[in-house]
């Protein structure tokens, strides 16, 4: 999931893997493949920079935590 601003200041988070398409017209609009559409507040590289992110976290996998130092792998 990766959040995004819609025009009134909200915040949704939406399903990376169901965006279709990014377009700039010019408000950046995200065209889902349920046919939903979605104006958001972020340039469209913004949006593909949180979805790289967040596939980039999927492929990593898990953190794992110590719990005798606090710190993750």
């Amino acid at each position: 999931m990766i959040t995004v601003t819609r025009f009134d200041g909200t915040t949704l988070m939406i399903n990376a893997d169901l965006i279709e398409f990014v377009e700039s017209r010019p408000d950046t609009v995200l065209t889902l493949t349920t046919g939903k559409i979605v104006i958001v507040q972020e340039s469209p590289k913004d949006v593909v920079e949180a979805v790289v992110k967040f596939k980039q976290q999927i492929l990593r996998g898990p953190i794992l935590i110590d719990e005798s130092t606090g710190e993750g792998n």
